[in-house]
């Protein structure tokens, strides 16, 4: 099985923390669809199967293109690939867009599941962040949602300047009070070159605060597995088996196909990523030229990269599978093991190897102790 990414590189407006590749400039959004099928025609081979189960239009604001434009993009992908009703077909939204008749739209087309990026239940947090709606239109987005969809996941942002513990529990109590299957939650991060970045350089904003971020994190934890979700990847909670299944097949090394500017793609061998540019890709890809730039992978960057993604998941890193690498990574691997085994960040049952909730507050550092980089 696999999956196909679409990369829709367009916004209403920057929020302040995004350092994705995106567009506020949608003159050029009906060439980028076309674009994007056209590359579709190139690189269907990519993938070793014609066989998927799950689609996933990210972005950017997949949100921004119409019906129309979506189901063009789906008609391309039908010409090379076959999935069934069991496929998860995702489309990243932002509330403002989510109305009635636009959701009848999304369903008549086959996407069956929104990733509704919230982030906060606050103004004043909207505010900050410079996102495109507000509260109200929030939640009344997640009300219009449930009257057609019955997969989506609420994203929501802590630690930010506004986000106090009481602020921070509202929110997560608020996205409870929908019952939704999944909910996403991340921490605000400051990046170079994004508004946030630049700000904290003139000193208009601090750094986020280490406690605030291990605060708010752990209370996370605690509210939504109380409330009976499945911490299942480090900023991921689902009811059970109500995991995104696209993304949980990048955690399990599935191969995926990424379309459009920017978009990476993986197929066990290697990984490619194309340009992130618009205007460079466009041309690019109307010229058949190339637009991508392609990674071999050695085995000790499968190695590296098996250890990063599984351990961020409920379901750990299997013992066995390290087994199958030369005696050097197994070596490495059982040495380090015991090491963080004793300060308590990693746990093994049988021969699973996983985070402990200490360990998840490090889950970068634990995956980099364990990296063989000679």
């Amino acid at each position: 099985m696999a999956g196909i990414y679409i990369h829709i590189p367009f916004c209403r407006q920057a929020c302040h923390y995004c350092n994705f590749h995106f567009s506020t400039s949608l003159k050029g959004k009906s060439d980028i669809v076309k674009a994007i099928t056209k590359e579709i025609d190139h690189r269907h081979n990519y993938l070793n199967t014609t066989k998927l189960d799950t689609i996933y239009f990210g972005g950017g604001t997949p949100s921004i293109l119409s019906g129309v434009e979506l189901e063009y993009i789906l008609s391309a992908i039908k010409k090379y690939y076959k999935y069934d009703l069991t496929a998860e077909i995702t489309l990243e939204a932002n509330p403002e867009d989510l109305t009635i008749e636009y959701l009848k739209q999304l369903k008549a087309i086959g996407i069956n599941r929104l990733s509704i990026g919230v982030q906060s239940f606050f103004d004043e947090d909207l505010s900050f962040m410079n996102r495109s709606h507000d509260a109200k239109q929030a939640k009344v987005s997640i009300e219009n949602a449930l009257q057609l969809f019955q997969d989506i996941s609420i994203d929501l942002i802590f630690s930010g300047q506004y986000s106090s513990v009481s602020n921070w529990n509202a929110n997560l109590e608020t996205a409870l009070a929908f019952n939704a299957p999944h909910i996403s939650s991340y921490s605000l991060t400051i990046e170079e070159g994004t508004v946030f970045g630049n700000w904290m350089e003139k000193n208009k904003i601090q750094p986020i605060e280490d406690d605030k971020q291990k605060d708010q994190f752990l209370q996370t934890i605690e509210t939504l597995t109380k409330a009976g979700y499945e911490h299942y990847e480090i900023s991921n909670y689902a009811k059970p088996k109500k995991y995104a299944k696209h993304n949980t097949n990048y955690w399990k090394n599935k191969p995926y196909l990424g379309l459009g500017p920017s978009a990476h793609s993986y197929n066990g061998e290697s990984r490619q990523w194309n340009v992130s540019n618009n205007h460079n890709y466009l041309k690019s890809v109307l010229e058949n030229k190339d637009y991508s730039t392609t990674e071999y992978l050695s085995e000790k960057d499968n190695y590296n990269e098996y250890i990063l993604t599984s351990l961020r998941t409920m379901w750990g890193c299997d013992i066995k599978k390290i087994s199958l690498y030369a005696n050097q990574y197994q070596s490495h691997f059982e040495t380090v093991k015991e090491k963080i085994i004793a300060k308590n960040l990693v746990v093994q049952n049988d021969n699973i190897l996983s985070l402990t909730t200490e360990g998840k507050l490090f889950a970068d550092q634990v995956a980099e102790e364990l990296f063989f980089l000679n």
